[in-house]
């Protein structure tokens, strides 16, 4: 066999079901090859990027990578921004970049680039197949690594000469390995500090809706009562019904979640990764006595020094402490009043515009409401990064882990439109909700085209207001006025059919529920447009900066 059918039948081994992209000239062995397997599907995208997303998607939803694929040179470039994001999130992928002859890269050679070299800043490992017979390894190691805690993105490149290689090989079986476990006596110091405090309080991250660990962690909330805070990328870690669950934490102004912090004598920090949200906002005096536990220790920073580190499977370290306390609950009795009144006023926060029924612009809150209403438990919604992300973030909660999917550490914009069409292939029976702004949507509005050939079932939702509306809101915020941010649209219901999509703009609070219903029941992919009132931004922010945390 050549070199690319053995590298095909090694990712077989590994169970890859998907690979994204837009193939060229110097990977069309690999394509030649990949085209006869039985097992993997190749998705033609309408742009390396998207690829990448979609990739990242698959991978957040099933904890397996996705290839996405690009050729050498611009395909590469394009692919990274979703890499990044993808590895900065924790979500497992394989990258594999075609490249030129190995007789040409090491001179001035046409499309010719460090490939590699762009791709370690970004990924777990990089590297490129210099020899076939390296090819089962190479695999074996990469998809390894990207499933490896904490999981993110590898990188593959095979020049077009190594490709056409003949080679005796077979790939390598898979041999899957149990994560490491803290020892006892680390989680006996970390029960001591647990029972020693009075105000505990739980930030849940994004190695908290790996459904094991959310398991345990609710388990434990059951027991003691503590509450938890989710960062963005941790909303469903605990039910939103439960009255532990203190909702989401992360818009970097102080919100009324933060009263929670600040009452608290004892941060426990699960699964936590501080690219979401920087101590320096909770813990800015230096003086928050903070227990850590997580797959990995704690990153070095001033304002994040743990007394207490528990390092190893984050699932197994919570049922060690739940062991514990079932066996002495009365150790653990806590002061439990200021996380009452959090709840108590976020909740009030989170429905006060549900009655709504003005005609024109809507508010995010009422939009917001309409959708938590008419998605299910289990159903998924996607945020892209803007305004709208913020919004989200704070009002939108969850029942589930892994249904409210947020870029929170590299926060690329167009992000939700290619995620929707992955979502929809790996749960094509439920219902899948992305929400752009205006500007991240047709960042990578080609997809659309991509949703339709492939039959992808899902709601895009756009909020309307002809402004990149998140830096004019930060803007307003530190100087008081913004910069020019305003530019046009296209015709939506128009765009819409052009794609094949349904069409449907939104004139008021009142008939929103009504048309999300609707574009749900149609066939095929529906695109919902609203029109924004982003007012409520400042109204926000002038609020927020009246907080005192009373009980």
């Amino acid at each position: 066999m050549k070199a690319s059918d053995l590298f095909v039948e090694c990712l077989e081994e590994e169970g890859i079901e998907y690979i994204f992209g837009v193939p060229g000239e110097e990977n069309a062995d690999f394509m030649m090859s990949l085209e006869k397997s039985g097992q993997i599907k190749f998705i033609l995208t309408r742009h390396e990027q998207g690829a990448a997303f979609m990739a990242e998607i698959y991978g957040r939803l099933t904890g397996q990578p996705a290839g996405c694929l690009g050729t050498l040179g611009p395909g590469a470039t394009n692919l990274i921004t979703g890499v990044a994001d993808s590895n900065m999130d924790r979500a497992p992928m394989l990258v594999l970049t075609g490249q030129g002859a190995s007789t040409r890269l090491h001179k001035e050679s046409h499309q010719v680039m460090d490939v590699v070299a762009m791709f370690k800043p970004v990924t777990k490992w990089a590297t490129t197949v210099l020899h076939p017979e390296n090819i089962p390894e190479i695999i074996r190691k990469a998809v390894r690594l990207a499933r490896t805690e904490k999981p993110g993105a590898v990188h593959i490149e095979l020049p077009e000469d190594i490709a056409k290689l003949p080679v005796a090989g077979e790939p390598l079986s898979v041999q899957k390995f149990r994560r490491p476990v803290p020892a006892d006596k680390i989680i006996d110091q970390a029960v001591e500090a647990i029972s020693q405090a009075k105000r505990p309080v739980i930030i849940a991250g994004n190695g908290c809706i790996r459904k094991r660990a959310s398991k345990q962690l609710r388990k434990l909330c059951e027991q003691t009562g503590i509450g938890v805070i989710s960062t963005f990328m941790a909303k469903g870690a605990v039910d939103m019904d439960a009255d532990y669950c203190l909702y989401t934490i992360g818009l970097g102004a102080k919100d009324y979640v933060a009263c929670a912090v600040d009452s608290a004598d004892l941060v426990i920090t699960l699964g936590y990764d501080m690219v979401e949200y920087h101590p320096k906002l909770w813990n800015d005096g230096k003086n928050k006595k903070v227990l850590h536990i997580d797959f990995l220790p704690a990153e070095i920073d001033e304002n994040y020094h743990p007394e207490v580190e528990v390092v190893g499977d984050l699932a197994h370290a919570l049922w060690m402490i739940n062991e514990r306390v079932a066996e002495n609950p009365d150790r653990f009795s806590f002061d439990l009043a200021q996380q009452h009144a959090v709840r108590r006023d976020m909740w009030e926060e989170i429905s006060a515009h549900k009655d709504e029924q003005l005609v024109g612009t809507i508010t995010p809150q009422k939009v917001l409401w309409d959708a938590r209403e008419v998605m299910g438990a289990e159903d998924i919604l996607l945020s892209d990064v803007g305004a709208h992300k913020m919004w989200i973030a704070r009002q939108y909660q969850c029942h589930e882990p892994n249904t409210c999917l947020i870029p929170n550490g590299f926060c690329s914009m167009g992000f939700s439109l290619p995620g929707a069409i992955a979502a929809s292939m790996v749960h094509p029976d439920k219902k899948i909700l992305s929400i752009s702004g205006d500007a991240g949507f047709l960042m990578n509005v080609q997809e659309m085209e991509t949703a339709k050939r492939l039959g992808s079932k899902f709601v895009a939702m756009v909020w309307e207001d002809n402004a990149y509306g998140l830096i004019a809101w930060k803007q307003e915020n530190e100087f008081g006025k913004h910069t020019e941010l305003s530019f046009g649209n296209p015709n939506w219901l128009e765009l819409a059919s052009a794609f094949g999509w349904n069409g449907h703009y939104v004139k008021g609070g009142a008939e929103l529920k009504t048309v999300l219903v609707q574009a749900f029941s149609e066939q095929g992919p529906s695109l919902v447009v609203v029109p924004i009132d982003y007012r409520e931004n400042m109204k926000l922010s002038e609020r927020l900066g009246e907080i005192s945390c009373p009980i």
